[in-house]
């Protein structure tokens, strides 16, 4: 399967730099547990960011925070997304829910992620999420097909 990715704009580069200095800023070090910072663009070019709150039961992962605090600050349109690890880890990609997630609410984020080159590149989330089901608070889950969550 092919994955199409994107080489990075300077503004995916200033998302990256704003989510290093959100876990730069909070982390606990290296035996703490505020782990993750994360960075979301709304499509009007504003930056917001995120912490990851691990807990034992779970916890919000730092991506389903930025995603949170946009909302939270009016923004319904987000373009893209990435999550940087502490102590210099870099970017590192969403986990299986985040995923869903960013599919469900926002189906034409990118998000950026690492490389196997480490090259760092960017992808929309439709191809991120291959053959995913797209949920609804309106209906029940439906397969996906292709154009976009929620329709037949």
């Amino acid at each position: 399967m092919h994955i199409p990715t994107h080489e990075l704009t300077a503004a995916d580069r200033e998302l990256i730099d704003f989510a290093r200095d959100i876990v730069d800023a909070n982390t606990d070090g290296e035996d703490g547990v505020h782990t993750m910072g994360a960075a979301v663009r709304a499509a009007d070019g504003t930056m917001y960011g995120g912490i990851n709150l691990y807990h034992f039961t779970g916890g919000p992962c730092a991506e389903l925070v930025a995603l949170g605090n946009a909302r939270a600050s009016g923004a319904r349109e987000l373009a893209t997304i990435v999550a940087v690890g502490n102590l210099g880890r870099g970017v590192v990609g969403p986990c299986g829910r985040d995923r869903q997630v960013l599919f469900d609410y926002h189906p034409g984020i990118r998000v950026i992620l690492p490389t196997a080159g480490g090259v760092v590149a960017s992808v929309g989330i439709k191809d991120l999420v291959p053959f995913a089901y797209a949920w609804s608070p309106d209906a029940v889950s439906k397969a996906y097909d292709g154009e976009g969550p929620g329709t037949p």
